[in-house]
């Protein structure tokens, strides 16, 4: 049952386990769109299959209102902790497909790398888990520590779904951490831990004027255009300095200490990193702060998509009936969704003009979570990462929302370990999503030596809180 044993066995079945990666990306997986409920269906299957193949028990694919959840155990070490492992089946649409260079449901290897919808984010992180506790079991017939397995269908559309099924489930979910595989790394060979994410809230925004299309010849310049009307709110949310402009906004914001702004200024990356990742000549936002932490210790807010009046080729003349704009905000501590939902409210109320009607609609929104970096379990990764990839681990903030982190520090008490294989050049969201095959295999051995760490760490740090409570209760 050692890492090393288990690490042997992994470099040996690589082959397989790529080809066996490559079956889970084959499923157009697409939470957002209707039309893929049944391969969403098929690819929990898959997935609960291939969890009892590789020895997990108690394995089941539970219904949701919406897409299914994949839950598996492995509960036999005696007086072990018990980790959670959480992630996605999930992927976003592949549009637009005229730019992918290869099928984005047919996986592809070229060079280092393997090509599809998913195959990062987040089969491929995901699979890192599983082939990890597959070599383990068929080298030692067990595991370094007990082990629960959740993978959930909806995360690209805000787990609408998950936080009442922890919430039924509490006991069959306990656990002392979760680990998510569902993040960058730094770069190559420069492994990151995310200690914390930000919070999110996403809306839509449409804007009402004539009750139906009008000629532009006709009516332009005696009708407001509701189009241009919610382009002109849109801009006014923002100052010239950046500042998002919605009164209270600001209020509930947290100032960080130059102690905290300098350990990120010391493990992040440079400015000229996140523009090289971004295709980007030059950055923008507040000033006073590097771009690093306007992506994490200051909220955003971004406009995903408008919609209105004619989008075809050639020209129509039409002043539009109506118009909607897809927003989102990225939170940080101690922002509250619901209370920005309400400043927002408030504020598109005092703004619109009399001559159009507004309606907001919230689709989702998630609280910020921050993890403790001195964590047992964030200790036993960054020991992990330094054994999988040789190198040393930054502890960095993430942008990005997961609800998820909120839900389990919510519902199940559990702080969760945010170890991330993906690049920055991996462009999930994006066409030619791909995963880099070193950090596939690396990512499988990073996982083996974490799961004996995290073992030995946990029950380590809770002998030493029953030593605390036994010294305390005797006056030492």
């Amino acid at each position: 049952m050692t890492p090393e044993h288990a690490v042997t066995y992994a470099r040996r079945h690589r082959h397989r386990f790529l080809a066996e990666l490559k079956d889970f990306v084959r499923f157009p997986s697409v939470s957002s769109q209707p039309k893929y409920a049944r391969d969403l269906k098929n690819c929990a299957i898959w997935l609960g299959n291939h969890l009892r193949r590789i020895g997990l028990e108690r394995v089941k694919v539970i219904p949701t209102r919406g897409h299914p959840i994949v839950y598996g155990t492995w509960l036999q070490a005696y007086n072990r902790p018990i980790l959670l492992v959480y992630g996605h089946y999930d992927v976003l649409p592949a549009d637009p497909l005229d730019q992918w260079r290869t099928p984005p449901f047919t996986p592809t290897v070229k060079g280092d790398n393997l090509y599809g919808r998913g195959a990062c984010d987040d089969k491929g992180q995901l699979f890192t888990h599983l082939k990890a506790i597959e070599s383990y079991l068929r080298t030692g017939r067990s595991l370094p520590i007990n082990v629960k397995c959740l993978f959930e269908g909806e995360e690209e559309i805000d787990s609408p779904n998950l936080m009442s099924f922890i919430a039924r489930n509490r006991n069959a979910l306990r656990a002392n951490v979760a680990v998510v595989s569902d993040s960058p790394m730094l770069g190559p060979n420069q492994p990151a831990i995310s200690y914390a994410g930000r919070g999110a809230l996403r809306l839509e925004l449409e804007v009402r004027g004539p009750g139906q299309d009008l000629h532009s010849g006709n009516f332009g310049g005696a009708i407001h255009n509701p189009l241009q009307s919610l382009c002109e709110i849109i801009g006014s949310l923002h100052d010239e300095n950046g500042h998002i402009s919605i009164p209270g906004f600001y209020d509930d914001v947290r100032d960080w200490s130059e102690n905290e702004r300098a350990f990120m200024a010391r493990t992040g990356p440079r400015d000229a990193q996140i523009l090289s990742a971004a295709h980007a000549e030059k950055g923008w936002g507040e000033d006073g702060f590097t771009l690093y932490e306007r992506l994490t210790i200051r909220p955003a807010l971004t406009v995903n998509g408008i919609v209105g009046g004619y989008q075809g080729a050639g020209v129509k003349a039409v002043i539009p009936s109506h118009a909607l704009a897809k927003l989102s905000f990225r939170l940080v501590p101690d922002q509250d969704p619901k209370r920005v939902e309400r400043l927002f409210r408030n504020h598109i109320a005092d703004i619109v003009p009399p001559t159009v009607t507004c309606a907001v609609r919230v689709l989702s929104g998630a609280k910020p979570a921050v993890l403790d970096r001195e964590h047992p379990a964030v200790r036993a990764a960054v020991f992990a990462l330094r054994k999988g990839f040789g190198s040393s681990t930054a502890l960095v903030r993430s942008g990005g929302s997961f609800p998820v982190l909120s839900m389990f520090q919510q519902l199940l008490g559990i702080p969760t370990v945010m170890m991330g294989f993906a690049l920055p050049d991996d462009p999930i969201h994006s066409p030619n999503e791909k995963f880099h095959l070193g950090n596939f295999y690396r990512g499988i051995e990073t996982s083996i030596w974490f799961l004996a760490a995290a073992a030995e760490r946990l029950k380590r740090a809770r002998q030493l809180d029953k030593q605390t409570v036994w010294s305390s209760r005797n006056g030492n």
